[in-house]
């Protein structure tokens, strides 16, 4: 499938589409994934630790980042590109993730904010 017309170089090698790779074009090349259709990894620059995926496409993301191509914020991030930490607070929310578009945390009863980090108004005393 991989090979290009003309055969194989005088140590029985072939010559390979520039997606695939391997003595024979068995494999996709660095890059590519899914043989043997052997399609662009297309990992996010930002995101992605390199341009290789695994053989399935996954690419390898930072920390921070997430999703198949790593074009989105990981669990605990908002703001995708820059995703940036959850900072929400432990005592007035519910959990350490926030939303991944506006980074609003989920408050406790009686607390708000975008960290979860005061009272609502009518309340007092927090954290406790």
């Amino acid at each position: 499938v991989g090979t290009l017309p003309g055969g194989c170089d005088s140590g029985g090698r072939c010559f390979c589409r520039p997606e695939f790779a391997g003595p024979r074009c068995e494999q996709c090349s660095p890059g590519h994934h899914s043989y043997p259709h052997c399609y662009a990894c297309s990992c996010d620059s930002r995101g992605a630790v390199d341009n290789n995926c695994s053989p399935a496409g996954q690419c390898r993301c930072h920390t921070n980042f997430a999703g198949h191509t790593c074009n989105q914020c990981a669990l605990g991030f908002y703001g995708y590109p820059s995703c940036t930490p959850c900072q929400c607070s432990r005592e007035g929310s519910l959990h350490s993730t926030c939303d991944q578009e506006t980074g609003q945390c989920s408050c406790r009863p009686k607390v708000t904010g975008l960290r979860c980090d005061s009272c609502v108004p009518g309340a007092y005393g927090f954290p406790h």
